[in-house]
């Protein structure tokens, strides 16, 4: 019973994953005509801030992150550190050659 009310208490209604898919798509459009346009440097910079609150919204509403143990919150953090990590260096990489 205790698992339960666990579930019952940190799960979302339905209005809230449709609205969280529809943000998704809509910045899923966004990217994609942003790769369209000609800004430079820009392009890449917006897509991957748009990718970051993507990832956010799928983490906090999909993956119930927000009502995880603190443990969890930390182990994730550290992968998403590492994955920063490779971002920085394989945009540096790719600017100097």
């Amino acid at each position: 019973m205790e698992k339960h009310d666990y579930y019952q208490e940190h799960s979302h209604s339905y209005g809230i994953y449709i609205l969280v898919w529809l943000a998704l798509m809509g910045l899923t459009a966004i990217t994609v005509a942003v790769a369209g346009m000609d800004i430079g440097r820009f392009t890449v910079v917006t897509a991957l801030v748009i990718a970051t609150f993507k990832a956010y919204l799928v983490l906090t509403i999909f993956m119930h992150l927000r009502s995880e143990t603190k443990s969890f919150i930390v182990f994730v953090l550290v992968a998403l550190l590492f994955l920063g990590i490779s971002f920085v260096l394989l945009f540096t990489d790719y600017s100097f050659h």
